[in-house]
């Protein structure tokens, strides 16, 4: 009985300082991120997506909720990687080369989006939504809206980093890479501002632009998916007034250009 009690202590003991550095760094580009974008956005106000409302009047709650909701979705990333470490998992991840790389790195982002689309329609049920309510606080989200989540919201909808390593033969490096992602896609995505409106963020185009994840903070029922726009698309809950949405902003883009170009 001593022993396996022992090897679970040593297992935990041994977690402490992934958890800890993927904290930080995770920390770090919270910060960083919010400040650049903060910066950059205050130079173009007109591209702000919900103009009559300021979402940074909640700024101080959702930086200090973040904090610590980042313990969770930090602590399923490094659980994710030091149990791969360990080879407690069902299949090895495979070396890195030229095809495995952007593969699994493919493969992770389809299985994350397809997580992420059906765990968020769950925290949108009556039985989880009281757990999902803080994060739609936001109505207008801005960078430090990404991680303020309730704890049982950030574990269901972020413990794809805990069980993917275990399942997939995802390379260490390739997961980093795509939380990396993850976390400027989410970042940008709750912004508030629209400088991405293109063609290829609306229909035929699976991609999607900052308005996909501000109307279903501003619209509550509608765009539930991460990257992608297809299971929304599949699944009859794409909001109807979002690839107009994106043209709109296209055209804000086409007369910039024009007047710039015109001053020069």
């Amino acid at each position: 009985m001593g022993e396996p009690l022992s090897a679970a202590g040593d297992l935990a003991l041994g977690f402490l300082p992934w958890w800890a550095a993927v904290y930080a760094i995770n920390l770090f580009l919270y910060f960083a991120t919010g400040w650049v974008l903060v910066a950059i956005q205050n130079q173009f106000p007109e591209r702000r997506i919900q103009p009559n409302r300021r979402g940074e009047k909640r700024m101080k709650k959702e930086i200090r909720q973040s904090v610590v909701s980042l313990l969770v979705t930090t602590g399923c990333m490094a659980g994710g990687l030091y149990l791969q470490y360990r080879g407690l998992t069902l299949f090895a991840p495979l070396e890195l080369s030229w095809w495995s790389v952007p593969v699994m790195f493919l493969v992770s982002i389809l299985a994350f989006d397809a997580w992420f689309y059906w765990m968020h329609r769950f925290m949108h049920t009556k039985l989880m939504y009281r757990f999902h309510a803080e994060h739609h606080r936001s109505v207008a989200p801005t960078v430090w809206s990404t991680y303020n989540d309730d704890l049982v919201d950030a574990f269901v909808m972020q413990c794809y980093y805990l069980w993917a390593p275990l399942v997939l033969p995802i390379p260490a490096a390739v997961l980093i890479v795509h939380r990396v992602y993850d976390h400027f896609n989410g970042t940008i995505g709750h912004s508030g501002f629209e400088f991405w409106a293109s063609p290829a963020a609306r229909a035929p185009s699976p991609m999607v632009c900052v308005t996909f994840h501000d109307q279903h903070h501003s619209r509550f029922k509608y765009n539930f998916a991460n990257f992608f726009s297809f299971w929304d698309r599949l699944m009859g809950t794409i909001d109807p007034k979002y690839d107009e949405a994106v043209r709109g902003f296209e055209r804000m883009g086409r007369k910039s250009d024009k007047a710039e170009q015109a001053a020069q």
